[in-house]
């Protein structure tokens, strides 16, 4: 059975159940215990994340040669779902040194550059950050002013990058900057860029309504000089590599909605099977059944969607439009999954005491970061209109 350009996933294999079983047992004993802990200091989990790489979660999709886990994408969208499903900031720790930073030096740098830095990023000895977002540029990705100069043997990169995550924690982050402002998106180039070198500031550290605890920050490049090999493929290709990676990150958003609101479910089933109102649990109301059985079916729908894209992705197949739709169709369920968790829970549900209240704070980002709800429909236009 298929579904378009993709097969149906009709159920795991017995390695991902393992895979599936492990993550879910580390969630529920080692994050589910400190999640408001960290939530209201924002403190970055970087204990948990090292335990993350030592299981293997750090370097999901590289292959063991690298230090990595040699999974694939299907994998990927099931640990992701998991830590969701549990704390969505810690999922999206994970999804962006996955799927971002090491996945865009696996993908498109030369082998002396990939030898250098992937088994660190994947055994989580260093934490990545990849920095393509400035002040003036969002959606228009390509708006960047970031530049970097040839100077001998180094760039000497100057500019600034916003909402950046692990900015202030990724030792190695992959920097997006114009090395020729006459080419305009063929002018941009992709770096990497280690945190200790010199004109490599890590500025403000945003105050967020939700994901609190994956750190998010501005970085300053004041006069920093960057070797020139470290620069990720030829001159020029940098925004073609960032569009690429993206397609990825669009997957791993997905996921993260789908175990977003899978935990929303599961928190609502257990409430309202609890919460007795005039004499019977809420979950003998039809008003209350409704909205759990609308929720199971818009999230059934999402991990399909998801799984299409992520098994199309390990087979190389073309996939841009079913990222799109996968990460469009999660995100927005799983805002209404939020939504209706909290209306279950009632007043309780305003209150920090019941995990739905912080899934509602998280879930906002999802259908802004990879590409707005409105940017998806843009890129699936556009398939279908070429088609």
């Amino acid at each position: 059975m298929t579904f378009n350009d993709g097969p149906f996933i009709a159920e795991l294999t017995e390695d991902q159940i393992f895979i599936k079983n492990t993550i879910r047992e580390f969630a529920e004993n080692k994050i589910k215990p400190v999640i408001m802990e960290y939530d209201e200091a924002q403190k970055f989990p970087m204990e948990l994340l090292k335990e993350l790489g030592e299981l293997g979660f750090l370097g999901i999709l590289f292959p063991e040669e690298y230090g990595g886990a040699g999974l694939g994408y299907v994998e990927f969208e099931i640990i992701i779902e998991e830590l969701a499903r549990i704390d969505p900031s810690i999922a999206l720790s994970v999804a962006a040194h996955n799927g971002l930073c090491t996945s865009h030096i696996y993908r498109f740098a030369n082998e002396e550059l990939k030898k250098k830095y992937v088994p660190d990023l994947a055994s989580g000895k260093k934490i990545g950050a990849w920095a393509l977002t400035e002040p003036s540029s969002g959606s228009d990705a390509a708006a960047l002013k970031t530049v970097a100069e040839k100077d001998g043997d180094n760039y000497i990169l100057n500019g600034s990058k916003n909402f950046i995550t692990h900015g202030t924690y990724g030792e190695t982050t992959v920097v997006m900057a114009i090395t020729n402002k006459d080419e305009g998106k063929k002018g941009i180039s992709a770096f990497i860029v280690e945190q200790r070198t010199p004109g490599f500031i890590a500025g403000k550290k945003e105050n967020k309504l939700g994901m609190r605890s994956c750190e998010t920050s501005q970085i300053i490049f004041e006069n920093c000089k960057v070797p020139a090999e470290n620069l990720i493929g030829n001159e020029g290709m940098g925004f073609v590599q960032a569009m690429q990676i993206l397609e990825g990150g669009r997957i791993s958003i997905a996921s993260l909605s789908v175990g977003l609101a899978q935990g929303c479910l599961d928190e609502s089933i257990k409430y309202s099977q609890e919460r007795e109102q005039f004499g019977k649990p809420l979950s003998a109301f039809q008003a209350t059944q409704f909205k759990l059985a609308n929720m199971k079916t818009d999230i059934d729908a999402a991990r399909m969607l998801t799984l299409r894209a992520a098994y199309m992705k390990d087979k190389g197949i073309p996939n841009r439009k079913e990222a799109a739709i996968a990460k469009l169709f999660a995100s927005e369920i799983a805002e209404k999954a939020a939504s209706e968790a909290v209306q279950i829970h009632g007043g309780y549900g305003f209150i920090k005491d019941y995990p739905v209240e912080k899934f509602y704070r998280d879930v906002k980002l999802l259908t802004i970061g990879e590409g707005t709800s409105e940017i998806q429909r843009i890129v699936i236009a556009r398939d279908l209109l070429q088609d």
